[in-house]
């Protein structure tokens, strides 16, 4: 079982210096730490940076006490990103080692999910083959061929064919 929301915010504002044993969190700051770990969340899970959080509708349906379904490697990389998003609502400067750790901590998220894989392209019509290029059997010209039509069903999609 992963953390909760709540355990992921009290750590992430521990980061910054708001959560000690001096000062106690309170309601309001807890809800709207929520609400901007369910923005950034649903941000990253916009750019494909899936991680198994569970995204509400809207703000009334996320609950602190849910299971946050973060995989272990994830935690640390939500947490300090969490941290830096929330410092300045505090007037709290961001220590260089958080935005270091928050920045490798995304970096990996982002290769890990496989954002930064390039897309496949066709050579475009108007692009020679190039000198030297032979041509075979029933192939002729000396540019590349017209355009295949493409489906593209998204990386969490599925294509039903009829």
């Amino acid at each position: 079982m992963s953390w909760t929301k709540e355990q992921i915010i009290v750590a992430a504002l521990t980061e910054i210096g708001i959560a000690s044993y001096d000062m106690d969190i309170g309601a309001d700051e807890k809800t709207t730490a929520l609400a901007r770990l369910d923005a950034m969340m649903a941000d990253w899970n916009a750019k494909g940076i899936r991680l198994g959080y569970p995204l509400a509708a809207n703000q009334e349906n996320s609950d602190m006490n849910d299971d946050s379904g973060l995989p272990d490697s994830a935690y640390e990389a939500v947490i300090n990103n969490l941290a830096c998003r929330l410092a300045p609502s505090y007037g709290k400067p961001v220590q260089r080692e958080t935005k270091v750790a928050a920045k490798i901590g995304y970096n990996t998220l982002v290769m890990r999910s496989g954002v930064l894989d390039p897309m496949e392209k066709e050579w475009p019509t108007t692009l020679p083959k190039g000198q030297g290029n032979k041509t075979y059997r029933n192939e002729s010209g000396n540019f590349f061929g017209e355009r295949q039509v493409q489906v593209d069903a998204g990386p969490d999609s599925i294509l039903g064919l009829k």
